[in-house]
C-alpha cells in the first residue's frame, strides 16, 4: 500500500492587499495580483499569464511579477526568474507548506528579487517564512496586522541553524547566527 499525501485545497488568491508589510513596516503595494495580463504596470500574474505576456510584445517597461501557486514546479519557473522582479508565494491555507519549499528553492536557484508572501499569512508563520527567503508579506488575518503594526513581530534575533538567506556568525559560536540588521 502506497501511502499518500493529502493537501488541503484552499481557493487561490486572487486579489491583492492595498499595502504590504517589508522592511519592518507597512508599505502601499507596487503590484496586483490578476488573473490575466490587462495591460498595467506591477502586475503579478499566474503562470501561464504569465508565459503569455512575456512571449507577446507588449511588456515594454512593465514590471510583471509571478503568482507561485503551491502546484507550480520550480523547473518550469526557472527560465523566467530573470524576466520577473517580484515572486508571489501563494498560501492558500495555512496548513499548506510548500511556500516555504518553493522560496528557498527560489533563493538557492539564485533568484534576488523580491518574494512575497500572499494568501493566508500568519504572524507565527513570518519568522519561518523569513528563514527560507520572503522578504515581503500580503497580511490579510486583521490579528496578524495589528501585531505587525505594532511592532510585535515575533522573529528572533539568533539563530541555531542556517537558512536560506546569508547570515554572518556571531561570536565564538559558528553555529550560532544572528540575523543581519
Amino acid at each position: 500500500m502506497v501511502a499518500t499525501a493529502i493537501v488541503p485545497q484552499g481557493a487561490a488568491t486572487s486579489t491583492s492587499t492595498p499595502d504590504v508589510y517589508r522592511a519592518g513596516r507597512f508599505e502601499p503595494n507596487d503590484f496586483a495580483v490578476a488573473a490575466e495580463d490587462n495591460g498595467g504596470d506591477g502586475l503579478i500574474l499566474p503562470l501561464a499569464a504569465l508565459r503569455a505576456a512575456l512571449e507577446g510584445d507588449g511588456i515594454g517597461n512593465r514590471r510583471l511579477g509571478l503568482l507561485f501557486s503551491p502546484a507550480d514546479r520550480l523547473e518550469d519557473v526557472l527560465p523566467l526568474l530573470g524576466r520577473i522582479t517580484v515572486i508571489a508565494v501563494d498560501f492558500p491555507k495555512f496548513a499548506d507548506g510548500r511556500g516555504f519549499s518553493h522560496a528557498a528553492r527560489l533563493v538557492r536557484a539564485g533568484f534576488g528579487g523580491e518574494i512575497r508572501a500572499v494568501g493566508d499569512v500568519l504572524i507565527d508563520e513570518i519568522p519561518f517564512m523569513r528563514r527560507v527567503g520572503f522578504t515581503a508579506f500580503e497580511v490579510r488575518n486583521e490579528t496578524t496586522r495589528r501585531y505587525l503594526a505594532e511592532g510585535r513581530d515575533p522573529s528572533p534575533s539568533l539563530h541555531y541553524q542556517p537558512g536560506a538567506m546569508p547570515e554572518p556568525p556571531a561570536g565564538t559560536r559558528p553555529w550560532l547566527r544572528r540575523h543581519p540588521t
